[in-house]
């Protein structure tokens, strides 16, 4: 027998209309490429983000098309998430960090009809001109007296919302209707697209908030350093409206010096981001003796926080919880906070719990297996590789079966790739990566596709890439090479290799040369045994005892 309850379908339009009305006195902080700090209000958004779809609508956009977005975090992006979902659309944020090549494939992939682009990322978008397809328009996100010169085929943000009308007539769909889409480069070959829809992204906004309590005050403010490019900002610029909170967007300039600045001038309470931007900032409070005077919250995804920066920031009176998740998870799939009998102890006792991943947040289930798929205890101790399922979880990858099968098993659960444990109270711990991906700076590098592309050098008889621990950036990857006869190929010769498929800054950091690569019992390089064989290894910008 059903219940006899209405069922409206989740809209992530509706967050926005909520905050315009519930919340009309906050709104969005923007630190512009232009130079400028630009302020709004959640009604001024909401009519923006009305006018922005009649825009897109103008120009031929209908349900289910995408609108790629190459941009900063700023009021612009942030209007452009409502009015590109809001209207039955999908946004498909795109990380200008990554190499053109693999840009080139996820427009491409994903069939993008509009490419909307920040200023400053015009020269990126440039580098894509040629693999663009024919006839896409790109909308420039500023106002015309900033439009740059460009040989692209540019529109201008500002004039084409000149004139529209600031309300819409907001679609009821479906509410698994699809509205964003983010690729993960954290994987082997081509990237793999996670399709979201109103209904795990309206989920999402609404979980989060229950289970990271310290981070959601109405009234104050928040600041995601995490980009809204990197899996919708961790859902921040949804769970920021719906709570009540204003949001500071940093826009491009994420080096410490300039977010001590916003968030002190700002009265930022809490911000999100990964370890490196949090070291940046770490430098700038030691050097001004103190954290921006509101900061209380801070939280950490990623990859994991080192404990000595934990305890520096608490130090500074700011609390740090530990988040972590996945693209496939939308992202958020745990949360760090202290449960009851803990709170108010002393650091020390608190620790475990700080540098631990958290626990599992309400509406996720987690699972470790063995190698054979079997079920392992949740204990605290025994490890298994990870498994999740749940409302914003994928169940498979866009338009790629081949990935999917490799991803989900038979009953529905995604695998993560990671070895963790987890304890009768929901808390994760990841013991290791059973996909050998570097990590660098909270963005993934395949080694796999750095060997492919390497071994390809006429110098390299055999290769393996092994990730190396690093202070800033957590690991960097570093090529260990069997040569092809006398000769020795040069760490620039490499680069200068493999320089067309990959960004600088996913390039190794160093060559190592060795007679032979050591292989397991099944014929595979053993990367286990060339971890302990350089464990004592130092990189190059590490030596001397500079950092």
């Amino acid at each position: 027998m059903k219940g006899m309850m209405q069922h409206r379908p989740l809209r992530i339009i509706d967050i926005l209309i909520h905050a315009a009305e519930a919340f009309a006195e906050q709104g969005i902080v923007s630190a512009r490429d232009t130079g400028d700090i630009h302020s709004q209000s959640y009604p001024e958004t909401l009519a923006r983000a009305a006018q922005a779809a009649h825009a897109l609508r103008a120009m031929g956009i209908a349900q289910g098309d995408r609108v790629a977005t190459l941009a900063w975090n700023g009021h612009r992006h942030v209007e452009l998430y409502y009015a590109i979902s809001g209207m039955g659309a999908v946004c498909h944020t795109l990380n200008p960090r990554l190499p053109a090549e693999q840009l080139a494939y996820m427009i491409a992939h994903a069939e993008d009809r509009i490419l909307c682009v920040d200023a400053s990322l015009v020269p990126v978008a440039e580098t894509l001109r040629d693999a663009l397809p024919e006839g896409m328009r790109v909308i420039v996100l500023t106002d015309a007296g900033a439009m740059p010169e460009t040989p692209l085929d540019t529109l201008c943000y500002e004039d084409l919302l000149q004139g529209q009308p600031d309300t819409f007539d907001w679609p009821h769909l479906p509410e698994d209707t699809a509205s964003g889409l983010c690729y993960t480069s954290g994987t082997t070959g081509h990237p793999k697209g996670a399709l979201y829809s109103q209904r795990s992204t309206v989920l999402h906004a609404l979980t989060v908030p229950l289970a990271q309590t310290s981070s959601f005050v109405a009234g104050r403010r928040m600041m995601p350093v995490v980009p809204m490019f990197h899996v919708n900002a961790w859902g921040l610029p949804y769970t920021a409206p719906l709570t009540g909170m204003t949001l500071v967007m940093p826009g491009p300039h994420l080096d410490g010096a300039s977010l001590w600045r916003l968030m002190e001038d700002q009265n930022v309470y809490s911000s999100w981001g990964v370890p490196t931007v949090w070291a940046g900032l770490l430098s700038e409070i030691t050097a001004q003796g103190r954290a921006p005077s509101a900061f209380r919250d801070l939280i950490v995804g990623g990859s994991a926080a080192p404990p000595s920066m934990i305890e520096a920031y608490e130090g500074y009176g700011v609390t740090v919880s530990q988040a972590w998740g996945m693209t496939e998870m939308s992202p958020i799939g745990t949360h760090g906070m202290i449960p009851p009998p803990l709170q108010g102890a002393p650091l020390d006792r608190q620790m475990p719990i700080k540098t631990s991943a958290g626990r599992r947040k309400f509406g996720l289930e987690f699972k470790i297996v063995d190698d054979h798929g079997t079920a392992m205890p949740h204990d605290g101790t025994t490890t298994g590789e990870l498994y999740v399922r749940g409302n914003t979880v994928i169940s498979g990858y866009f338009r790629n079966d081949q990935a999917t099968a490799a991803a989900m098993d038979a009953e529905g659960w995604f695998g993560t790739g990671d070895v963790a444990s987890i304890s009768a109270q929901g808390q994760l711990v990841i013991r290791d990566r059973a996909k050998d991906l570097v990590k660098s700076g909270g963005e993934w590098i395949s080694s796999i596709d750095l060997e492919n592309a390497a071994t390809s050098h006429p110098g390299i008889r055999a290769c393996a890439v092994i990730a190396v621990p690093h202070p800033k950036w957590d690991e960097r990857p570093v090529l260990v090479v069997v040569p092809q006869g006398d000769a020795r190929p040069t760490l620039s010769d490499i680069h200068a290799h493999m320089a067309p498929h990959f960004a600088k800054w996913q390039l190794p950091d160093d060559i190592l040369f060795v007679d032979a690569l050591p292989l397991t019992a099944t014929g595979k390089i053993s990367k286990l045994t060339l971890r302990r064989q350089f464990a004592d290894y130092v990189l190059p910008d590490l030596r001397g005892g500079t950092t």
